[in-house]
């Protein structure tokens, strides 16, 4: 006889997952929009506004990514992660978006903690 559990864990970490893409993409987003933002000039606007996420993709991708070929152990891998989404949320709020950065942090930390739980950082 089932407990009822069985379904809710594949189906917590399904919507996990979905929320770390949702909270990827964000982060690039957030990134684009700060530098777009926060730059005086067009060139300097140009380069921060593609190239702080491109940084972002290229650590994620290096370091953090599932199948990255470098990447990091727990709890540094953790680590990691939260630091990354809370540096877009800095930027976000310091582009002059508030609501987002907290928006980003709660579902970073969220995100994070029910991987960390579930072992599927």
């Amino acid at each position: 006889m089932s407990d009822g559990r069985t379904g809710a864990a594949p189906a917590l970490n399904a919507a996990n997952d979905v929320l770390a893409f949702a909270l990827e993409i964000a982060a690039l987003v957030l990134l684009g929009v700060w530098g777009f933002t926060v730059a005086p000039n067009t060139v300097l606007a140009f380069v921060l506004g593609l190239g702080a996420p491109l940084l972002f993709v290229l650590v994620w991708g290096a370091f953090l990514a599932p199948r990255a070929r470098r990447r990091l152990r727990m709890p540094g891998l953790l680590v990691a992660k939260l630091a990354a989404f809370l540096v877009a949320a800095a930027a976000a709020w310091s582009a002059g978006l508030p609501g987002w950065a907290a928006v980003l942090a709660v579902l970073a930390v969220v995100h994070l903690t029910v991987a960390a739980r579930a072992g599927r950082v």
